[in-house]
Order: C-alpha cells, then structure tokens, then sequence
C-alpha cells in the first residue's frame, strides 16, 4: 500500500517524497523527519494516562512512536502508515518496545477493532489523506466513548519559506474543523510552534 491516492486538499495525488516515503530518497527523508520533527510539545498535549490505548495514523519513521513507548504509561501503542519504507524504518527505531504494534494501513483503513483506543494522532499528514470525511469517520470508529483526537498540520506560529509553503489556506483548515465538528461534540483549534493542532473529544 506505497500510494494514498489524490489529497481531498489539492484534488492530487501527492508529489512529495515526504508524502509517501519510498526507496532510497524515502529513507533519506524518513531520517529528517526524526531530526527535524521532534514532537515533545505534541506528546505532552496528548496526555496519555496510565493503561491507555493510542493510535498514531501516519506514523512516518517512528519518532512520536519512540516518544509514546518512552515516556508514557500507555498500554499498548498502535500505529498505521501508507509507506512500507516507513513501516521498516518505524519497526527498526521501536524494535526493543514490547507495547507497540505498528501496521500498514490509512486513516479511513486502520484495521483496529472498533472502540479500541483512547487516544488517536495524526501529525502532518491530514492534507494528504483521500477521503478528509472518512478518516474522520474512522477516527470516531476506533475511538471509545470519551477518546480523544488530536490532528496536526504544518504551521503555527513559526514563520519562513519553508514553513509558510507548508501551510494549508485558511479555507482547508476550516474543513478540517468542521470535519471534526461533525463528528465529536468538543473541538479546539490551536496554533502550536511549528503546527495547526485541532483537538476534539
């Protein structure tokens, strides 16, 4: 499953490397992406409790994977992702932590039994998800009753070409709002660092 068709944001298939790692230049920037996203600020807004179930929809080379295993009491940490090249790069990272279970698979395909986690987080891939509705859908499919999504996007309030460039128009984040408004009684937008985080419950 190395393709996730056209983004519900562009109407295309994404062009990027970094949208579906692969190959050689999919591990080059499977390594960036754990150097250059460190994620501490979003495993610290999630606040995982004790014996919590959590999902991570686009879990790329592992690093927020790394941090659920390392630095919280969650009891098992699940994870799916659209690029076999990450899928391998994510296993080798997590290869020593027993509560972690990571697959192949998409935000409107996790595989999970339905009601299983507590938690669910989608960082920087959102935009490039076919169907925003149905992932949406499949977020509240897995979630049990009070679990929590939290969904984030390049932006915040860092600001430079590349970051900037990265940014959804004011339009696009209003569908992801309102998709989770659709779905989930609470929602909250945040401008984080370096993200647009959404948080609903």
């Amino acid at each position: 499953m190395d393709g996730v068709g056209n983004s519900w944001a562009t109407g295309r298939a994404p062009n990027s490397t970094a949208a579906v790692p692969r190959g050689v230049g999919g591990w080059i920037v499977g390594r960036s992406m754990l150097w250059f996203n460190k994620q501490d600020d979003v495993l610290e807004k999630l606040d995982i409790r004790p014996g919590e179930d959590v999902l991570e929809i686009g879990y790329g080379p592992g690093g927020l994977i790394r941090l659920l295993a390392g630095h919280t009491q969650a009891r098992t940490i699940y994870g799916v992702d659209p690029s076999e090249s990450m899928h391998k790069a994510a296993v080798w990272l997590n290869r020593k932590a027993e509560r972690v279970r990571l697959a192949i698979g998409t935000a409107e395909k996790t595989g999970l039994d339905e009601a299983c986690v507590d938690c669910v987080v989608s960082i920087n891939n959102v935009a490039i998800w076919p169907d925003l509705a149905a992932g949406v859908g499949e977020i509240q499919r897995v979630l049990r009753p009070g679990g929590r999504v939290a969904i984030g996007w390049h932006g915040g309030r860092k600001t430079g070409p590349i970051a900037d460039g990265l940014r959804l128009p004011p339009d696009k984040l209003a569908r992801i709002e309102s998709a989770l408004t659709d779905r989930f009684a609470a929602v909250q937008r945040e401008s984080m660092a370096e993200l647009e985080m959404f948080r609903a419950v």
